[in-house]
């Protein structure tokens, strides 16, 4: 992806430089100053540095890209491939644990949290990585893997894992990631509107056995009392079984 200004002219590394050092400005509210981004900014550093490694990446000096992003790796503790294509005005915060894939393509606008994955799934050559569009957002911890395509204006919710597709316009959370919404919207990612999958499932469960257990004794099929108390014995007879036969064992051991 050829980065390209209004007038699509390329754009010249300096200028993107430029660009990228005032992304935070308008992305972290926490910025007091531009001192700050020398110091507090491994993110930003993270993209420029692969500015010039994707570009010696691209001339064919592929060990002197690798080395380039080798040392960035060490200071900026985020592991991005000098091959991956990344846009204009993209954004990680905080960065750190961040891993972007050698065919990754990242759109212009994107917003990436830390600990994020843009992975792969194959050993095989070609496109085996992530694509994300335009204006997404992908929420810390998250894993996008595989060669699927997050869609333009799209969310990933914190410690998701997406292995399909997300249509634009949506917002996908939870193992393995799932649509909860489509609507377009150009709000920030809020986490606290994101459904606790864990508690529905267990809400639902609750409500099953009460409905079950409610028509059972409507019907007047099972008597559930006399059925509860037999489990009980059983259980019990159980774990005293289990401690006779530990006793047992020990003192054929000890004679």
């Amino acid at each position: 992806m050829l980065l390209t200004n209004k007038e699509n002219k390329p754009l010249s590394l300096w200028k993107q430089i430029k660009e990228d050092f005032g992304v935070p400005k308008k992305n972290d509210p926490a910025l007091n100053s531009s001192i700050e981004l020398l110091f507090n900014y491994p993110g930003v550093w993270a993209i420029i540095n692969h500015r010039f490694a994707n570009r010696f990446y691209k001339r064919n000096f592929k060990l002197t890209a690798r080395i380039i992003m080798g040392i960035s790796q060490f200071f900026c503790k985020m592991d991005i491939h000098p091959a991956a294509t990344i846009g204009r005005r993209v954004f990680i915060d905080h960065g750190i644990g961040v891993v972007i894939g050698e065919t990754t393509i990242i759109e212009d606008d994107v917003l990436i949290y830390q600990g994020v994955t843009l992975g792969g799934t194959s050993l095989n050559k070609g496109k085996r990585h992530p694509t994300i569009k335009t204006n997404s957002v992908i929420g810390s911890g998250a894993k996008v893997l595989g060669n699927i395509t997050v869609g333009k204006n799209s969310k990933i919710g914190a410690n998701s894992v997406v292995v399909r597709d997300v249509p634009e316009n949506s917002t996908a959370v939870g193992i393995p990631a799932k649509v909860i919404k489509r609507k377009d919207s150009s709000e920030k990612l809020n986490h606290a509107d994101l459904p606790d999958f864990n508690k529905e499932m267990f809400d639902f469960l609750i409500k099953k056995v009460a409905l079950v257990e409610h028509s059972l004794k409507k019907q007047e099929c099972i008597d559930l009392e006399k059925e509860n108390n037999n489990l009980e014995s059983i259980y019990k007879n159980f774990i005293y079984d289990m401690k006779d036969s530990n006793q047992t064992i020990e003192s054929r051991k000890a004679s």
